[in-house]
């Protein structure tokens, strides 16, 4: 008899919990439910009415309306609103509701199903839509991390974006190859800014970091031409900086696709030097593109520096006035070291924040 006690129990047990799961699962994250539990509280609103208006006046029915703009799909949104509707027009007959409660209502709604039919383009409810996105772009932020480097190689990379928006139209993709000797890094500025940039950004960023590293280095700027030009995007064009690093020789190749020039360090000579890689044609236009790198390398102490032209430009100044600005802030570095460097050039130069701006450093120790 005791020991049959322990077995009921156990069993009452495994039968809770398993109702309980079946509840969670299905009936509490069901559109239907929240439906049928919205509705309810729109009609014990309406009641409730009656009892006190001023604690439950008509206009508390936009509540229910903005959850249920969460919580349902376009189509159970549409029924929720007749019972809100059903709701409002009981308290109407009984003289208990007010134009000024019943157009608030109504404004709600018309602005909830805007937004909830947005979503459902993307086939998501609720804040789900909003939470891909935040994935997606915490996605590209670890994409644009630099790989660990060996001993004696340090880099850093700093993004901002116009406005201090979530999304950015300057992204990064870096790889080492398989036995870590080579270092490929790209640093990519898709036209526009801000989110209406971003978006191109989130495809291009999984396209590049695929092209990248999968082929030739040589090549990645002919194949990353021809994806944007199969794109026929009206505003598909990008400007590219493409590094090749050797980390056993310092050996490089720096080749611009209509991106502002890299700039190198010498510490022999304790001077900058603009890169003078020929620059390519915008990614995107021209499907006979060609690409010529320049060769240089980097001996102990000496840098590379590579930035976007958020960094550089001045409405209705040329272009060479923003290098000759960051080149003289870089002078600085070298006196302090270059850690953190990046963050520094970006603070001092880039004093608008109505524009992307990217800068990565890469330096011999």
């Amino acid at each position: 008899m005791s020991a049959t006690r322990p077995r009921r129990r156990r069993a009452r047990s495994a039968f809770s919990w398993r109702v309980s799961a079946w509840l969670r699962r299905y009936l509490l994250h069901s559109d239907g439910f929240a439906l049928l539990m919205l509705s309810l509280v729109s009609a014990a609103l309406a009641v409730l009415n009656q009892q006190s208006r001023q604690l439950f006046p008509s206009a508390m029915q936009t509540l229910v309306v903005l959850v249920g703009g969460f919580l349902l799909t376009v189509r159970s949104l549409l029924l929720l609103y007749v019972v809100v509707a059903l709701s409002i027009g009981f308290v109407w007959s009984r003289n208990a509701s007010t134009v000024g409660a019943t157009l608030v209502v109504a404004i709600a709604g018309a602005i909830v199903l805007l937004s909830a039919r947005s979503r459902g383009r993307l086939g998501v409810q609720g804040t789900r839509g909003d939470s891909m996105l935040v994935d997606l772009r915490d996605r590209i932020r670890a994409q644009g991390e630099m790989p660990q480097l060996p001993e004696g190689w340090s880099a850093e990379v700093v993004l901002r974006s116009a406005g201090g928006a979530s999304f950015s139209g300057d992204f990064l993709v870096a790889t080492r190859s398989d036995d870590g000797h080579i270092l490929e890094v790209a640093l990519v500025d898709v036209s526009g800014k801000g989110v209406a940039a971003g978006t191109r950004a989130l495809l291009l960023s999984g396209a590049f970091g695929g092209l990248l590293g999968s082929g030739p280095p040589e090549e990645f700027l002919l194949a990353a031409n021809r994806y944007l030009i199969r794109q026929q995007w009206e505003e598909g064009f990008a400007t590219v900086a493409h590094v090749v690093l050797d980390l056993t020789t310092g050996d490089y190749i720096v080749s611009v696709a209509g991106h502002p020039p890299a700039v190198q360090f010498a510490a022999g000579s304790g001077r900058w030097r603009v890169s003078e890689a020929s620059e390519g044609p915008l990614l995107g236009i021209f499907p006979d593109a060609k690409f010529v790198g320049e060769r240089g390398r980097l001996e102990r102490g000496d840098a590379l520096l590579m930035f976007t032209d958020g960094l550089i430009e001045t409405p209705g100044k040329d272009i060479s006035v923003g290098i000759d600005k960051l080149l003289g802030e870089a002078e600085r570095l070298v006196t302090r070291g270059f850690r953190h460097g990046a963050r520094k050039l970006i603070d001092r130069v880039a004093a608008a924040h109505n524009d992307d701006r990217a800068v990565v450093l890469i330096w011999r120790d």
